[in-house]
């Protein structure tokens, strides 16, 4: 070898060549220095001509003599050079495969565990029917026994004991668990001061009550008024006077929350609410639990989180009740709408409900007095979470996340939940840990807690870590309440997971069928029968209206329903739930934790994200033609003026225009190229978050999505704005947000459409 450098050194230091020598700099570093002395005699040709420049064309250098001697050591210094270049590489990257548990912790070991074909022997119908398989009603029935719990409200020892249940065994399947604490603040009734109606000489003193409801005492006329719907209230003003009044509403058609706040909106002074039998076919003493807070997450921190290490000022949200709000049974409602008086609804109005001996009349006549006792407690709340993590974007999750709180048992509304939650656990870990699965993003499971408050927990924890979450979750599944039913089939989602739905509906049996969700839910026409507008009351409503993440929530229910009538009682309960799936709740349960399964597995197995942006278009034109129709109607009575909608025209040109340009370059893409799809991706996951209005506080407004948001930012309540002074800036708002969406999909700055 000694021999072979000082042999390759003399040929290196001839002076035929033109080289570069590394000199040491001050810094004690080693530069680059070209000589620049070329020998040209070497490099002319013949003498025919001079030597040209080296770089141009025509430059060659002369032939070089060395001895055979010299040649055979440089011909075995190449070899060995190369030969041991080969070792060295071949014992650095030949390493053994290893199984991990939770997926590879740092980029290099998603290298080396050939990331760009997670599942290299696994086809899509492989991993789909390795998860289906290992969904089963019998793993169900013990798990949903496992998770059935007398009592479990937030905060509670029974709240507790299942969050650690669930702990140990996201641990036991080595999904590296972590807990999320909040100290939050819920209400509740004080025992020792109860609330209390007063009617005459009837004192009625419920057990159920409504949670951020608020505290005190008044009086007021008892009048009825329906639902508690707009159009209800706005009938009664037009026969009954509203302002002071007590409202007495029948649950139904609308949360707790908004039958509040419209009432107050009216001017009444407190609202009582019960279940009337015709939409309820419970017995008549059911008590009746809820809340009313018109928004989500603890309304004492409001846009931030609460974590016991944070010291903000008191702050309220501004979705709490302006007045007392208080639940009571059918049969104390009947007491109070016998003795009501005022003018009689008409018989075929859909004011007239099916309490006996009761006929309903809108009152206005007799004083009643509500008084409402609510202490706030603090309470420290867990969420509990696993993962298993992606082998080639682990940076990107899918969240499946399930409420374990309730009112009572709250079995549908929160055992059905968790237990899915816990088997999908168990299936998406076995697959990866013996089945050679790789899921090329992470899945995390969460289990939420105080879900029954409106949903703290969960949006305690996007408050805590919107910063982050927003550029790596890209999709929410939640699975509270999926088994209210077994005969048909219903969904509110973003629009973007629409041809996933669609696609999934596809490959799930009905429970104990043999036709497709696709088929028996009215093929071609599914969308009317199954989609249905996401609401505040839906669990997955924060992290699509306030965090700007796509998602989705989905229930088996029994045809011509729309909810679960056991909801907020004491009834929630197995024998219930049994007896609407026809004692096959455990088959049902599987049955949805299939379809939930799956569509996590098509947006972790495919190289592309299963968000279709193209499907955003027709919810978008519809809105901005309401808001056309409205601009063109108080533009022809001359009571707006110099305002025009053709820039939001142009910005929903733009979107269009943005989502045909992602659909033209998946076509064009390779879409087994790693980089490549992780730049489309990227593209596609910027659509929702940017559909959030940057121009409004998260405290005042928190819903801050522009489609499916709430308050005056929205188009929807551009297209309703009565006050015409302030309508000019927020369209003009709603108009860049729009565009803004548009151009956060163009792939680069100098691709951005700027047709407005």
């Amino acid at each position: 070898m000694d021999k072979i450098r000082s042999q390759f050194q003399r040929m290196m230091n001839s002076e035929r060549y033109s080289r570069f020598t590394l000199q040491p700099s001050e810094n004690g570093e080693r530069h680059a220095e070209r000589h620049a002395e070329v020998n040209l005699s070497d490099y002319a040709a013949d003498g025919d001509t001079a030597a040209e420049a080296p770089g141009s064309p025509s430059f060659r250098p002369a032939p070089l003599h060395h001895s055979r001697r010299t040649m055979a050591f440089m011909i075995l210094g190449t070899l060995m050079v190369f030969l041991g270049g080969y070792l060295v590489g071949f014992i650095s990257h030949h390493k053994p495969k290893v199984e991990s548990d939770c997926g590879p912790s740092s980029t290099d070991e998603i290298g080396v565990m050939d990331a760009g074909k997670p599942s290299p022997t696994l086809s899509w119908k492989d991993v789909s029917q390795l998860l289906t398989s290992k969904l089963s009603s019998e793993a169900f029935k013990k798990t949903l026994n496992d998770f059935d719990m007398k009592s479990r409200s937030a905060g509670s020892e029974g709240d507790m004991i299942l969050a650690n249940r669930i702990f140990d065994t996201f641990k036991t399947l080595g999904m590296t668990p972590w807990t999320d604490i909040h100290y939050v603040q819920l209400q509740t009734p004080d025992n020792q001061n109860p609330n209390t109606v007063y009617f005459g000489s009837d004192v009625i003193k419920p057990v159920g009550y409504l949670a951020y409801s608020k505290p005190g005492r008044v009086e007021g006329r008892l009048v009825y008024g329906n639902y508690g719907r707009q159009k209800d209230l706005d009938f009664v003003q037009g026969k009954v006077d509203l302002k002071g009044a007590v409202l007495l509403l029948r649950a139904g058609k609308i949360p707790f929350a908004q039958q509040v706040d419209n009432a107050a909106k009216m001017g009444a002074s407190a609202v009582l609410i019960y279940l009337d039998t015709e939409d309820y076919k419970l017995v008549t003493d059911t008590e009746l639990y809820g809340h009313v807070h018109l928004g989500s997450g603890d309304p004492y921190t409001p846009g931030f989180p609460s974590f016991n290490h944070t010291l903000f000022a008191p702050t309220e949200s501004a979705g709490l009740p302006k007045i007392p709000a208080q639940t009571i049974t059918a049969n104390s409602a009947t007491t109070l709408l016998m003795k009501i008086g005022g003018p009689e609804v008409d018989t075929n109005s859909d004011f007239k409900g099916e309490l006996k001996s009761v006929v309903y009349k809108l009152g206005g006549s007799q004083n009643i007095t509500v008084e409402v006792n609510n202490v706030l407690v603090n309470k420290e709340i867990h969420n509990v979470f696993g993962v298993i993590k992606g082998f080639t974007d682990p940076d990107r999750y899918v969240v499946l996340g399930a409420q374990r709180d309730a009112w009572g048992r709250g079995y549908t509304k929160a055992t059905v939940g968790t237990s899915v939650l816990i088997e999908l656990a168990k299936a998406f870990q076995e697959m990866v840990k013996k089945d050679d699965f790789r899921p090329r993003r992470s899945i995390i499971f969460a289990s939420w807690s105080a879900g029954e408050f409106g949903s703290v927990g969960a949006t305690e924890w996007l408050e805590g870590y919107m910063s982050s979450l927003d550029r790596s979750v890209f999709t929410y599944i939640n699975l509270d309440g999926v088994v209210m039913g077994q005969e048909s089939f219903i969904a509110s989602a973003s629009p973007l997971l629409y041809s996933l739905i669609e696609s999934t509906m596809k490959e799930v049996n009905m429970p104990r069928k043999s036709d497709s969700i696709y088929q028996a839910m009215g093929g071609n026409n599914w969308e009317s029968r199954v989609l249905r507008t996401m609401s505040i009351e839906d669990p997955a409503y924060p992290f699509l209206a306030f965090a700007g993440i796509p998602s989705m929530c989905f229930h088996f229910i029994q045809s011509n329903s729309e909810s679960y009538p056991y909801y907020g009682t004491g009834l929630d309960n197995m024998d219930h739930l049994n007896y609407r799936t026809s004692q096959s709740t455990s088959n049902v349960t599987a049955t949805a934790a299939q379809f939930a399964g799956l569509m996590v597995l098509r947006l972790v197995h495919d190289h592309l994200l299963g968000l279709d942006v193209r499907r955003y278009y027709g919810p978008i034109t519809k809105a901005v033609s309401q808001v056309n129709k409205r601009v063109n109607q108080l533009t022809q009575s001359s009571q707006l003026t110099d305002v025009s909608p053709n820039w939001l025209n142009r910005a929903r040109g733009s979107y269009k225009r943005a989502a045909d340009a992602i659909a033209g370059a998946i076509a064009n893409t390779d879409l087994t190229d790693k980089e490549s799809c992780r730049i489309l991706n990227d593209r596609i996951m910027k659509v929702e978050h940017s559909l959030l209005s940057p121009y409004v506080s998260v405290v005042e407004a928190p819903y801050r999505h522009l489609l499916l948001g709430r308050g005056p930012h929205t188009l929807a309540a551009i297209a309703e704005a009565q006050d015409l002074k302030k309508l000019r800036l927020p369209l003009a708002l709603a108009t860049w947000n729009l565009q803004g969406c548009a151009n956060a999909m163009a792939a680069n700055v100098w691709d951005i459409d700027n047709d407005i």
